[in-house]
């Protein structure tokens, strides 16, 4: 596998959540993620759809630079700086972060178990 594959589906989750498709989004996440925000919070599958599908969270920019990615087995590690902008719950944000991000092939195809989001400061 190349990591071209991952890289793909990377593009395909962003433009999911750039759109608020929920169900691009629910294809391509595992119903047993964990993921840990920036403030250290841990979020499942369905809290972050609902945050989608109701519009508390708006993307309006996922800019990627840096992108790397590490192949273990049927898994992939894939790690992305990114420009994000947008609102939550009506505030607006911006700034620059790291997301690493954990993807499994299952038969329907790979999707997200795992992600993690720091701010990057420099």
């Amino acid at each position: 596998m190349s990591d071209e594959i991952i890289l793909r589906q990377e593009a395909e989750l962003r433009r999911a959540m750039l759109a608020a498709d929920v169900e691009v989004l629910d294809r391509l996440i595992d119903d047993a993620l964990v993921f840990t925000t920036h403030t250290g919070a841990l979020v499942t599958k369905q809290a972050d759809l609902e945050a989608h599908r109701s519009g508390i969270l708006r993307l309006a920019t996922l800019d990627p630079s840096e992108a790397q990615v590490r192949r273990h087995g049927n898994a992939a590690v894939a790690t992305v700086r990114m420009a994000v902008a947008g609102t939550y719950d009506g505030a607006p944000f911006s700034g620059n972060f790291r997301y690493t991000r954990v993807w499994v092939e299952h038969s329907e195809g790979w999707r997200v178990v795992a992600g993690h989001v720091s701010q990057v400061m420099a």
